[in-house]
């Protein structure tokens, strides 16, 4: 009979062999739970994972975090339910959006009566996959007229407005005091982490790209952000190209992004790339 459980310290290894069977899709939840642990204290990358288990086997997950979003990693969308209730009802915080698998997310935003709920963003992303032996670096980057490196301290106050402008238009947020503070601790998290990534076209940054999750074999791409009066140049594809080329040079095999297939620039550029299209994922942001 299946069981649900809060898995505490002591269950990493058994997370991890089942999120690893799925890993293209449990970006999120490996890197959380190798960073931050099974411990929730409501502390950046922590979470409260709960299990559904036949006998010693865990078949299914979902973690409510710090930040108030599901995640979830359930084959089976009658699990997706059941793990996201009850992740839920132990967390005791409030629900800021979902994210995994496309009807995983469907089943857990149903199961927690949020189907219709308002949303600033509620999308059916394709998902990417690039083995990084076969990634294509711009003739620009590989020429050395661009470069790509980790931003410095005095550029973190221009990346806390690219971020700011991404989460409005990309992720349908308010501009506001609230929006600011949270891009700013985003923005300095992923620099003490050294997961944010910068293009120089001479002196002048031009495109921003950080590993919104990454382990010691993959690395998943998110945030990438041009500021629309340097777009068109193929800065959006240099950037994530100059991270790749750092992570596989660290010994990294494999990336992974999702992407709005409305957003045919993205799309053109992740193809060049040599990443291709393997199956969706689901980002629902909830309004607030």
């Amino acid at each position: 009979m299946p069981e649900l459980r809060l898995l505490r310290p002591g269950d990493e290894a058994a997370l991890d062999t089942f999120l690893a069977r799925h890993a293209d899709t449990s970006m999120f939840l490996r890197s959380n739970a190798r960073s931050a642990g099974l411990t929730d204290r409501g502390q950046p990358m922590q979470g409260t994972y709960v299990a559904v288990q036949d006998g010693e086997r865990i078949r299914g997950v979902a973690a409510h975090c710090w930040n108030g979003m599901v995640l979830v990693q359930a084959p089976d969308p009658a699990d997706a339910a059941a793990v996201a209730r009850e992740a839920v009802r132990h967390s005791r915080r409030t629900v800021t959006g979902f994210s995994g698998p496309w009807s995983q997310v469907v089943a857990a935003r149903e199961a927690l009566g949020l189907g219709a709920a308002p949303t600033t963003k509620d999308s059916r992303d394709e998902l990417y996959v690039l083995d990084l032996t076969r990634l294509v670096v711009p003739p620009e980057l590989a020429s050395g007229k661009l470069r790509c490196r980790h931003p410095t301290e005095s550029e973190l106050e221009l990346l806390v407005d690219w971020r700011v402008r991404f989460a409005v238009e990309a992720l349908g947020a308010t501009d506001g005091p609230d929006l600011r503070q949270a891009s700013t601790d985003d923005v300095r998290l992923q620099h003490d982490r050294g997961t944010d990534w910068l293009l120089l076209a001479g002196a002048a940054p031009v495109s921003y790209s950080v590993f919104n999750a990454m382990l010691p074999d993959i690395v998943q791409i998110g945030g990438v952000w041009t500021a629309p009066e340097f777009r068109g140049r193929g800065y959006a594809r240099s950037v994530v190209a100059g991270s790749l080329l750092s992570a596989r040079k660290q010994g990294m095999e494999r990336a992974v992004l999702f992407a709005d297939p409305a957003n045919e620039a993205a799309r053109r550029a992740y193809l060049f790339l040599g990443f291709r299209v393997t199956g969706d994922y689901g980002l629902v942001l909830l309004a607030p």
